[in-house]
């Protein structure tokens, strides 16, 4: 008999593992007492060890540290609606966790101190892979589902840079990446979910069925449902890709040349960073193309009229999979340097297109290569009128740069992530004052107020949803909403 079934059998036979509520301390504890309550049956199981519990306290960010009751590791989606239920009727939180690897949490967004974390990386399931659409379980991450499409020469239109996420996490936020400027962000391209929502109920939702449910889930940050299960849309891309990579030392002209190319569409990839250079910044432009061979592309056209510094033009080929892939050699060498475990008090801002310049200017100005901690700083713009998610919040203008400080805690101390969660705080409150929108993803400490400021028009809608779909309040505490 496996060590699963065992361990499944001693949490369900009623009488050796129970819960039992104090209304007094308001706490959970393990307990064999007669009166305890029984767990609900399980295809998976519900680890209450030490290790278990201990492992669901961290994620990317490696910072905020909340220990759960418990952690489900689901064998169905039947046993994700049983335990919502159950957490509902007795008191519980309850939020999915989608892995430690996952950077679409920073800052104990997918904890729950003293209630239930949901593994949902063990729900990966890839169930179909159609023409134009891929059904997969939350827990599959992109790579795989690219690993299952691209021999069709289909994928997602639009990819993380990062593609080791699971589909489920960046659905609840958003998923942006070079192609954003084309088809919007991944949460834009989902044809339809299966959501267990905080009243326990699975139901299935797209733009035709149960709209409002749909449309608040998407970026809805797991405050209403848990998505067990998406349709993902497919589109044809070719099997290569030629990367242009430009240094500029003029941010307007850096800044102005990629409006220029996500208008004029020539490339299929826009995306730019800022680094440090001779005292000041220099940025890079990188561009791709994709193509067929023998359909190679015709560079002289696609670089015309750019104003990228003379001799510092690289060009290299390469599959289309490489291309989209191409952190993963990057990210298992910080892997085996200790890196990645170091904490990430990331920062992701979206800044309208008027005042993007300026507030790029000022706040790289004030940033220091040890307040990076070698980590990137991305800057590239993206169409509004791309954006179709209601509760994806984005700066009122034609075109949206998205600014990310991704911060390494280096050294790795107390002190140092204190002094640059600090600084997160003084960047978006002038991010706010200059009508931009957080990434709300990352490490910085926000008020309730804060999130009212940041859905404002739609904060009624948000709340309204609240209490239609999670009307006890059980779903994901630790983004500190409500």
């Amino acid at each position: 008999m496996s060590s699963r079934t065992v361990s499944r059998r001693t949490l369900l036979q009623g009488a050796l593992v129970a819960v039992a509520f104090n209304p007094l301390s308001r706490s959970w504890a393990s307990t064999m007492e007669a009166d305890a309550v029984p767990l609900p049956p399980l295809a998976g199981e519900l680890l209450m060890d030490a290790a278990s519990r201990t492992a669901a306290t961290e994620d990317f960010g490696h910072i905020i540290h909340r220990t759960p009751w418990a952690v489900l590791v689901p064998g169905s989606v039947k046993d994700i609606v049983a335990m919502v239920r159950f957490a509902r009727r007795q008191g519980l939180k309850i939020a999915a966790s989608r892995g430690l690897g996952e950077s679409h949490s920073t800052f104990g967004q997918s904890q729950v101190p003293a209630g239930i974390v949901i593994d949902m990386s063990a729900l990966a399931t890839i169930h179909e892979v159609g023409e134009d659409s891929a059904w997969v379980d939350a827990g599959v991450r992109w790579h795989e589902l690219l690993q299952a499409s691209l021999p069709s020469g289909k994928s997602p239109p639009v990819l993380t840079d990062y593609i080791e996420l699971s589909i489920g996490g960046t659905l609840s936020a958003g998923g942006i990446g070079g192609q954003a400027f084309r088809h919007g962000l991944q949460v834009d391209n989902v044809l339809e979910l299966d959501v267990v929502t905080g009243r326990g109920e699975l139901v299935r939702c797209s733009r035709w069925r149960e709209r409002p449910l749909f449309d608040a889930v998407r970026s809805g940050l797991g405050q209403f449902g848990i998505i067990v299960r998406a349709r993902v849309r497919l589109v044809a891309v070719p099997p290569r890709a030629r990367t242009y990579l430009a240094r500029y030392d003029d941010l307007h002209r850096f800044m102005e040349d990629q409006r220029r190319l996500i208008e004029d569409g020539r490339f299929d990839y826009v995306e730019g960073s800022a680094s440090p250079s001779n005292g000041g910044w220099a940025y890079q432009l990188e561009v791709v193309k994709y193509f067929t061979p023998g359909s190679e592309p015709e560079d002289s056209r696609l670089l015309a009229g750019l104003g990228f510094l003379p001799g510092t033009l690289q060009v290299s080929d390469g599959s289309y999979f490489d291309f989209v892939n191409r952190l993963a050699p990057l990210i298992e060498l910080l892997k085996q340097l200790g890196v990645w475990s170091f904490p990430h008090p990331w920062l992701d801002m979206f800044v309208p297109a008027r005042s993007a310049e300026a507030f790029v200017q000022e706040v790289l100005s004030q940033t220091t290569e040890a307040d990076m901690g070698q980590g990137p700083i991305l800057i590239y713009p993206f169409r509004s009128s791309a954006l179709t998610t209601p509760f994806l919040r984005t700066p009122n203008d034609r075109h949206v740069f998205l600014f990310s400080l991704l911060r390494t805690a280096i050294p790795p101390t107390p002190e140092n992530v204190a002094a640059l969660l600090e600084k997160n705080r003084a960047i978006f409150d002038r991010l706010t004052a200059v009508g931009g929108k957080i990434y709300p993803v990352d490490a910085v400490s926000l008020s309730p107020a804060d999130w009212r400021r940041h859905f404002h028009p739609s904060w009624e809608r948000f709340e309204h949803a609240k209490r239609r779909y999670d009307p006890d309040h059980i779903l994901t505490p630790g983004q500190g909403i409500f």
